[in-house]
């Protein structure tokens, strides 16, 4: 691994499984279990001729984590100067910067320079709450925006992701459940169709607190495929084995 400076309140975590390391800061921005679980569910191609896209990408953490199962080119998409800067130098800690770079850009004008019709694939673990005058929002500006909707909501993130993506190109998302019929509808109205969904539950017992869903440009509709559930903890309140798996490899 290459060094890199890291700001006073910053610090490197490591994905295990993926030997990769990414620079965090709990005053900004850190990555958290949905990261990790949206890129393994993202089934990135192998080839080095394809391009993927990672919108909402904060500290860059899906990207790297998708980095490990493709030789594509991947462009990080993020708003705040930052947490693309953490990104960038998260990028150059893994030695990966032949093949992705970061746009410190809104990603509501990134067609600007990434070609419309263009993407194979999307990756984006966007803001999961609206915002709404009476939200009650983190005093802190970075995490506010990556909570809540501030700079783009979820139809306008849907709208980019058809707008970037080629003909039965491929987006991967997580979001909350109770948002899903929004998500769908949204889906509906930019040519994205939903091909592969799994819910992940805290416990056995306990109601869904997040989806990952998979969707198709311009895809057929109908042939929806339902996965197997995640269960994150174990009744006596360890990580479940696909979970640990995926943090600390075998």
């Amino acid at each position: 691994m290459t060094t890199v400076p890291l700001r006073a309140d910053e610090r490197i975590d490591q994905l295990y499984s993926k030997d990769i390391q990414i620079i965090q800061s709990s005053q900004v921005f850190s990555f958290s279990l949905d990261a990790v679980l949206l890129g393994a569910f993202a089934q990135v191609p192998r080839s080095a001729k394809t391009l993927t896209v990672d919108l909402c990408a904060g500290n860059g953490a899906v990207g790297l984590f998708a980095s490990q199962q493709t030789n594509s080119a991947i462009i990080e998409v993020e708003l705040q100067p930052r947490l693309a800067d953490m990104a960038q130098r998260s990028i150059e800690l893994n030695q990966l910067t032949e093949r992705m770079t970061v746009l410190n850009q809104d990603l509501l004008t990134v067609t600007t320079k990434i070609a419309k019709d263009s993407v194979d694939v999307v990756l984006c673990n966007p803001p999961y709450f609206k915002d709404q005058p009476q939200s009650q929002k983190n005093p802190n500006p970075h995490l506010a925006i990556a909570r809540h909707e501030i700079s783009a909501n979820l139809a306008q993130i849907l709208t980019v992701t058809s707008d970037l993506l080629k003909m039965t190109g491929k987006a991967y998302f997580v979001h909350r459940p109770d948002r899903l019929d929004e998500l769908f509808q949204a889906m509906a109205q930019h040519r994205l169709a939903p091909k592969r969904i799994r819910f992940v539950h805290p416990k056995a017992d306990r109601e869904a607190n997040m989806v990952l869903v998979e969707m198709i440009k311009d895809g057929r509709s109908n042939g929806v495929r339902i996965l197997p559930p995640v269960v994150v903890y174990q009744a006596d309140g360890t990580y479940g084995k696909e979970v640990r798996q995926l943090l600390y490899g075998d």
